[in-house]
């Protein structure tokens, strides 16, 4: 799964988690533009938004999805040994699914290849991979989410890998799926995927225009929008365990200002994380990690039995 901002009338758009070769077969990244920070292809060469993957659980990830279109993955020969079956599964995959793509597996480089693909500070593992977005779908309607349990919107969190960090968590506590605001939020670029560690593609996201009204929308449908507030009323910890086991969506705004005043206006409660220490406050992603953690504890705890 992975953030997609697609041009729609709708509301929403939801985004799926799931060669580009030169002559003799040879894939042709020397002749490619370098890539930009944000890791992003440029060039007549590329697809206008194709991007470049890197490092062995973003590869994997990737490689495992079914709606991730890779135009080709070149490693070093040890990396190609970690991911062997991630290639292997990719394989089955197209043949499973009786795609016109083949995947012929990757072509083994030197390790000073992949370095003059990514940016100098990037750490790749011995693995890159040149793949398109992944694709929005025709799931244009908060409605679909109706059988969801738990779900993270994030209220123009720009930085990419606080991006990447939260949906890592997500995945970790079986969030269903991460909202975003289709403007003011980080796209879906290397460094995000590289910090969301392969969640990118495992969790479904969608991009709204509208945060408030889709806080609405989903209230509409039994669930209850806790908005993470400094000055919230309460805990988290006794908001949550007002909700009787409706499914929650928690909202978490970026960092400094915090949820914008709408946002804010649409939850059904505003709650704190009360830290026991002399820093009361976290940074957003690690703030989002404890938020789920204390939603999917609630959630996996049994129903009080009364007499």
């Amino acid at each position: 799964m992975g953030i997609r901002e697609i041009e729609r009338d709708e509301t929403t758009v939801m985004s799926r988690s799931g060669k580009d070769r030169g002559k003799g077969g040879r894939p042709s990244w020397h002749r490619r533009s370098a890539p930009s920070k944000s890791g992003r292809v440029s060039g007549n060469s590329a697809a206008t938004d194709a991007l470049l993957l890197y490092g062995i659980h973003t590869v994997r990830a990737a490689l495992e999805n079914p709606h991730r279109h890779i135009h080709w993955v070149q490693c070093t020969r040890n990396a190609a040994q970690r991911l062997e079956s991630a290639f292997e599964a990719r394989r089955r995959l197209i043949s499973g699914e009786g795609k016109t793509t083949r995947f012929d597996g990757p072509d083994i480089v030197e390790t000073a290849a992949l370095d003059a693909l990514v940016a100098a500070d990037a750490v790749h593992q011995g693995v890159v991979a040149h793949c398109d977005p992944l694709p929005g779908t025709d799931r244009a309607d908060l409605f679909d989410l109706a059988d969801a349990r738990l779900l993270l919107l994030l209220d123009q969190i720009t930085d990419p890998h606080n991006v990447g960090a939260i949906m890592r968590s997500a995945v970790a506590f079986a969030a269903d799926a991460v909202i975003t605001t289709h403007r003011n939020s980080a796209a879906e670029t290397s460094a995000l995927a590289k910090s969301a560690s392969g969640a990118l593609d495992m969790i479904a996201t969608s991009s709204v225009r509208n945060m408030g009204k889709s806080i609405e929308t989903l209230n509409e449908i039994g669930f209850v929008s806790i908005g993470l507030d400094s000055e919230g009323p309460q805990s988290l910890e006794a908001t949550l365990a007002e909700t009787n086991n409706a499914p929650i969506a928690l909202v978490l705004g970026a960092e400094g200002r915090g949820l914008r005043e709408k946002t804010r206006e649409s939850c059904v409660a505003l709650a704190r994380l009360d830290m026991p220490g002399r820093i009361r406050s976290l940074n957003v992603s690690n703030a989002a990690a404890l938020a789920l953690y204390l939603a999917s504890s609630r959630r996996q705890k049994p129903p009080s039995v009364t007499d």
